[in-house]
């Protein structure tokens, strides 16, 4: 396993990361007892990031997730959580005012079995777009508690998330300097998406730690193929599922391709995030990492995909 240095953190995370939302649900029903084998079979295999959010499972994840870090000494794993988006009874809601975001670190903590979190990430900072205040409100008053809670000593450092790259860099070039110390996007830094490379000169000028996650985009780039909640277009899912059949013809899972490109292509990535409840699928990938990528491979499958390279899609 590589670790990687997190922009100015100190922190140095597993070039591969765990990341927790299969532990709520998300994508598939899961069993308990083999979620948390699977928290430590990544943990006995070299990865020290665990990435979750109350929103995952509505709860369930960090729940699912603090039943295994009970059991494991804490200076073995980086943790992160999030704040600002939460669910229940099937129901999404969101509230990034300062009050929430600190009663809901704390919570956090006590479902997670924890006193100190090493990031805690403003999530998906895009629904507060269409909420009074907008951005701006992240900047003026989510952030500050997240900053004020690390002065305290609850949290190390401070994140923010989004599936939009433009839009966390809106909200650093109007924070003050240092207050955003790692960013998170997804589906950018794909097969089928490397969007997030076009952002990683400003991040590293700024000297902030850049996290990459869901390497198979939610799905598109794997044998499962798409949950039925998956926002892309109809067109591409298509086209991923014709570069996923001719992946198996190859006798090359398009999931080991996929997550091949996306550890082992740029070095300014700290981490990657997948996420998996059955700890026979995290060792797989872990192996598929240490394995050489097929670029040859790589440019068949994007070729395929064709005028769906780079299509997006809103966040849901």
């Amino acid at each position: 396993m590589i670790y990687n240095e997190l922009g100015k953190t100190g922190l140095r995370l597993s070039n591969l990361g765990f990341g927790a939302s299969s532990l709520g649900g998300v994508f598939h029903g899961i069993r308990e007892e083999e979620g948390i084998e699977a928290v430590f079979t990544a943990l006995d295999n070299g990865i020290n990031f665990i990435d979750v959010s109350p929103y995952y499972g509505h709860l369930k994840a960090e729940m699912v997730l603090g039943k295994a870090l009970r059991q494991v000494k804490r200076d073995r794993y980086v943790l992160s959580t999030k704040v600002g988006r939460y669910g229940q009874d099937g129901v999404n809601t969101w509230d990034y005012s300062a009050e929430r975001v600190t009663r809901s670190v704390y919570e956090s903590m006590e479902r997670l079995g924890v006193d100190f979190i090493d990031i805690i990430n403003v999530h998906d900072v895009e629904f507060q777009v269409d909420l009074p205040g907008g951005l701006q409100k992240v900047v003026d008053e989510t952030l500050p508690a997240l900053v004020a809670l690390k002065r305290k000593g609850v949290v190390g450092h401070v994140g923010i998330t989004d599936l939009q790259p433009e839009n966390l860099k809106w909200v650093i070039e109007h924070s003050e300097e240092g207050t955003v110390e790692s960013i998170l996007n997804f589906c950018h830094y794909a097969l089928n998406d490397t969007l997030l490379t076009d952002y990683l000169d400003f991040f590293e000028q700024k000297g902030i730690g850049v996290i990459n996650a869901s390497p198979f985009s939610m799905g598109l780039l794997s044998d499962r193929g798409t949950p039925d909640w998956h926002p892309a277009p109809l067109a591409l899912k298509e086209a991923c599922a014709r570069a996923a059949a001719y992946c198996r013809e190859q006798g090359y899972p398009i999931d080991k391709l996929a997550i091949q490109f996306s550890t082992s292509l740029n070095p300014r990535i700290a981490s990657t995030l997948f996420s998996s409840a059955n700890p026979k699928n995290v060792l797989k990938n872990i192996a598929y990492v240490e394995e050489p990528l097929d670029e040859q491979l790589v440019k068949k499958v994007q070729e395929i995909i064709g005028d769906q390279m780079f299509v997006r899609w809103k966040n849901s």
